[in-house]
Order: C-alpha cells, then sequence, then structure tokens
C-alpha cells in the first residue's frame, strides 16, 4: 500500500544549478516524502548541498565560480503552507507572487568581481532577507551549515509546538507586546511631566500675569491708534484750523488752495472717520468744498483735551509693550498667546493625572502577562520530560551509548514568555552535558538532530530537513535503524538525505544519483528500478558487484518498501 505523506508542510520543489564548482548545469525536482542522494566520494553531494545553501543566504565565495564561467546562479522554488512563518514574511513584505500565493522563487547570483544579487519572485532583495524567508522552510544538518536546532530560539519554538502550546505562546507574546507598550507610554509620560515641572511653574506665573493684564483681542491696536490722537492733539487742531481757513476762503496765502488744505489733512497722524472722509471729499472733487469744510469744523470740534485719558493709555501701552517683550511676541498677539498658554498648562495637568491611570495599565499588564506566562511556563516544563526521554532513548538506538538530552531551562522575560531553554546533550555517562553546539563531531551532532527531529515530528511542524551524511561512521543494524528513522520522518515532512549507507539509501522514495561526466562534470540522474539496484549493489560491493550483491540490493529496496 502506497505510503501517505503530509504535504501540508512547506517544502523545497526544484532546484537549478549553474555554474557552481563542478557543476555546469544541474535540475533536480523534489517530491515529499524520502529523497536519498547517493554517489561515489568527490561526485559533487556536497556541491549541491552548498549551492542550496547560497540560495538560502550564506555569504558567497567567488572561487566556487566554475572555471570559464562569469558567475554562478541558484534557483530554488519552494511551496508555501498557508498561514506559515515564511508565507506571512511575504506578505509582509509585499513579495508574494500573484500568480501563485504559495510558491516562492529564490535566486541568487554571483559574479566574478564579487558582487552578489538575491532576489525573492523577481524582487531584489538582501542576504539577511533570503535567511529570514528560508530559515523556517529548510534547516540544513551538517557541519558548519545552517541548523536550525542550534538556534536556543528555534529550540524553544520546537518544544512550544511539541507541547501544543503554540496558541498560548501566542498570546503570551501578545500580552508581552501590550506590557511593553504600556511601560513605554507610561515612561514617555512621565519623563513630559518630569521635564515640564519647571516650565507648568513658569505657565503659572506667566498665564496669572496676562490674566492680570486683561486684555482683549484688538485692544491694543485701538489704544494705540487713540493714542496717537490725543499726544498729537495740539499739531492736529493746528493743521485743521489752517485747512478750515482755506476751505473757508479766509486764508491770505495766495499759495493756499483745496490741495494745500489736502496736504495739510494728510499730514495728520490719525484715522479718524470725520477726518478721512475730509480727505476723500477733498480728493473727490472741488464741489464738495463746502460740505468737506462743515465735516471739518465738526471734527475740529471734537478735539478736545484728554489728559487723563492720554495718561491712562500710555500706561495701558507701556504694559502691554512690556508683557510682549516678556513673551516675545507681538503687543497685538498678546490675547492669542494667553489662550495659547493656558491650553498648555491644562495639558500638563492632564499629565500628572494620567500617570495614576497608566500606571495602574502597566501593573494590570504585567500581571497578565505573568499569569499566561507561567501557565505556558508549566506546560512546556511538563512537555520537556518525555521529549528529553523520547530524544534520548533515539539516540541510544542511533548508536550514541549512554547518550541522553537535557533541556535547561533559565529564567528570563520575553515575548516568548519567561523561559529560555538549551539543549543539551550527554554522549558519554561519565562526562557533562554540553550544549548541542558544542558537540565536536559533525556525524554525531547530525544524529542527535536527527533525533530529536524524529521525536519532535510527532506533535510538531518541522521544515524540510536536509542531512548531510546523517549516517556517518556507522553501519549494520544502527544504519537500518537509521533510514528506519529517516523513513517514518519523512511521513512528518519532507526529508533530503546525502547518504553512503546503501541501507538508508534503500527505504527513500525517490532516488537521485550524483555522478560526473567524462570531462570531470557533475550531473544528476533520478533513478529507478534496474539503475536503482546497481547503484545499491555498487554502495554494497565497491567495484566488484557480483549476482549476489544485486539480489541483495533488490532485497533492500523491496524492504523498504519504496
Amino acid at each position: 500500500m502506497a505510503r501517505k505523506f503530509d504535504e501540508s508542510n512547506s517544502m523545497l520543489r526544484h532546484l537549478t544549478v549553474r555554474d557552481f564548482a563542478l557543476v555546469r548545469e544541474v535540475q533536480l525536482d523534489f517530491e515529499p516524502g524520502l529523497t536519498v542522494l547517493t554517489g561515489e566520494s568527490g561526485a559533487g553531494k556536497t556541491i549541491l548541498l552548498a549551492a542550496l545553501g547560497l540560495v538560502m543566504g550564506d555569504r558567497a565565495n567567488t572561487g566556487h565560480i566554475r572555471d570559464g564561467a562569469d558567475r554562478i546562479e541558484v534557483t530554488a522554488e519552494l511551496e508555501l503552507r498557508d498561514g506559515s512563518e515564511a508565507a506571512g514574511f511575504l506578505i509582509d513584505r509585499g513579495l508574494v507572487d500573484a500568480d501563485a500565493a504559495d510558491r516562492c522563487l529564490l535566486r541568487r547570483v554571483v559574479g566574478r568581481d564579487g558582487r552578489s544579487r538575491a532576489f525573492i519572485n523577481g524582487t531584489p532583495v538582501n542576504l539577511a532577507d533570503l535567511a529570514t524567508l528560508t530559515h523556517s522552510v529548510i534547516d540544513i544538518h551538517a557541519q558548519n551549515e545552517h541548523q536550525l536546532l542550534l538556534n536556543r530560539p528555534a529550540q524553544l519554538e520546537l518544544l512550544d509546538d511539541y507541547a501544543g502550546a503554540l496558541p498560548a505562546r501566542a498570546a503570551v507574546s501578545n500580552a508581552f507586546r501590550a506590557w511593553e507598550s504600556a511601560k513605554h507610554t507610561l515612561a514617555e509620560t512621565r519623563a513630559r511631566t518630569t521635564a515640564t515641572r519647571d516650565r507648568r511653574t513658569l505657565l503659572d506665573y506667566q498665564v496669572t500675569e496676562l490674566s492680570e493684564a486683561n486684555l482683549d483681542d484688538g485692544e491694543y491696536e485701538a489704544a494705540h491708534a487713540r493714542f496717537r490722537r490725543l499726544a498729537h492733539l495740539a499739531e492736529t487742531r493746528d493743521k485743521v484750523a489752517q485747512a478750515v481757513s482755506i476751505l473757508s476762503g479766509e486764508s491770505e496765502d495766495s499759495s493756499s488752495d483745496p490741495a494745500a488744505a489736502l496736504r495739510l489733512l494728510e499730514g495728520i497722524d490719525d484715522e479718524a472717520e470725520q477726518l478721512a472722509a475730509v480727505r476723500d471729499l477733498l480728493r473727490t472733487a472741488l464741489a464738495h468744498l463746502d460740505e468737506a469744510g462743515t465735516e471739518l469744523r465738526r471734527y475740529a470740534d471734537s478735539l478736545e483735551e484728554e489728559p487723563e485719558a492720554l495718561t491712562a493709555l500710555e500706561r495701558r501701552l507701556d504694559l502691554m509693550t512690556d508683557l510682549a517683550r516678556k513673551h516675545r511676541v507681538r503687543p497685538e498677539d498678546l490675547p492669542a498667546h494667553a489662550r495659547a498658554l493656558i491650553a498648555e498648562l491644562d495639558g500638563l495637568a492632564a499629565d500628572e493625572t494620567s500617570l495614576t491611570t497608566l500606571t495602574k495599565a502597566v501593573d494590570d499588564a504585567a500581571k497578565r502577562y505573568a499569569t499566561l506566562a507561567r501557565t505556558l511556563s508549566e506546560t512546556r516544563h511538563k512537555a520537556a520530560k518525555p521529549f528529553a526521554r523520547g530524544v534520548s532513548e533515539v539516540m541510544r538506538e542511533l548508536g550514541i551509548k549512554g547518550g541522553a538530552l537535557e533541556i535547561a531551562f533559565t529564567d528570563t522575560e520575553s515575548a516568548s514568555g519567561i523561559d529560555a531553554i538549551d539543549f543539551r546533550v550527554r554522549t558519554n555517562p561519565k562526562s557533562p552535558s554540553a550544549s548541542l553546539k558544542d558537540i565536536a563531531s559533525g556525524g554525531e551532532r547530525s544524529r542527535i538532530s536527527l533525533a530529536i527531529d524524529v521525536v519532535a515530528a510527532e506533535k510538531a511542524r518541522l521544515p524540510a530537513l536536509v542531512l548531510d551524511e546523517a549516517d556517518v561512521g556507522i553501519g549494520g543494524t544502527t544504519a537500518d535503524v537509521v533510514g528506519r528513522l529517516l523513513k517514518g520522518l519523512s511521513r512528518h515532512t519532507q526529508v533530503l538525505c546525502v547518504t553512503h549507507a546503501p541501507q538508508v539509501a534503500a527505504i527513500g522514495n525517490h532516488h537521485v544519483r550524483v555522478g560526473k561526466t567524462d570531462a570531470g562534470e557533475t550531473i544528476l540522474e533520478p533513478l529507478s528500478g534496474t539503475e536503482r539496484i546497481e547503484e545499491l549493489a555498487r554502495m554494497l560491493g565497491g567495484r566488484e558487484i557480483t549476482r549476489k550483491t544485486r539480489e541483495y540490493a533488490a532485497e533492500l529496496i523491496e524492504a523498504g518498501g519504496a
């Protein structure tokens, strides 16, 4: 019966490599399940992984450009699960393929001049974008390569996924952000309030000072105009008398005429309506001379001495001038300035009042975060024991005798909760445990990572896994175990495995041989049927391939159920 695979995970669908080391051009389609890559040493298997790393954001090396070529070009097509982290990244950056939202095309070009260009769905991006997008889609398990499991935040997320705690983790993250936002708002308000206390004292003084002055809009302009009129009253009277004499014909000056009268009147610094009317009448026509004389006499009669009013106006104008100088505004703008100061003072008072409310909001947000984070932490601790126990058992199955995984918790405070974890491994009962990233042997680290993935896959969603010789240094029964584990793992996520173990190669759902042409160029050959039997026979018997070797190879394939 055909195996069923979980195709709801994101996966790698296609890879094209041009002019990378010994590769002129290779193209390979990938399917769900387990794909094994085999070939003789030096055929170029590691080159393919390096090329994949390049399109995932690794640093470029111009020494990898094939002799005679100008540049390396690597293209990878990903299929993204709806709602995945990678799909969200494309949406946030506006990089979604309008024709196929679940498809993502990555491209990396490296020239001999050292220039590197990267593209996501045809849009130029930086290497950080490539790495961010792909880290949750593909995880390469190989020494000195990407490895998601070496990253402590990724370890925590894996444990949360295993524990079924991702919704709780999201709630904790939201609560943490709400708490941080409340703290930020409180800090800003507190800083603003503290910094403006001196300002408030000054504002209190200034508002009181301006309020006592009791200034009205337009008062300065009106007072200034009246002051000018009263201050120049004697001069105005003299000029008006001369104008009246001219207009009445009583002037003995032969040069006097209505125009002279107008000049006299225009020299008067007064904008009184009556005087303005006289000026207009004189400009309009000489026929209005009698009317102008009458109006002028009326204006002259209104010019009375007001010494007390003049003194009061002078004091009022001095007050407004002094206030304007102190506040650095024009005298006529003082009423509006006073209103602005009152509004600012009210605002400062509001900030002081809101501190109590904001402080309570911070406390409430902190309590909510703490409650949710404690619950999440309890779930993690509860799941950590069976998870570590399961990984330890698989490690021993993989030939790491006495191996064990421990999950070390440390206290912290972040959007992920109040826990930080570290996968710590013991490979020898007599040795202390060490962080997974400090395990010296690349092959050993790969097998430990495989054990972690196998246990996590029971409940968690994993990225596509690329394993470079997870079976290195093992054989026989242990190789059978590795193959069985990889096959089980591939039911949950896509697995690509470079292997030298025939027991592992035999159980692959898809088999690709990496070989070389007579010219020494790397090529890829999908295998099936007789070709696959021949490849396994080569792996079993080396150069001496016998009928029995072929029969054993066929038995392995049949037993693998591929």
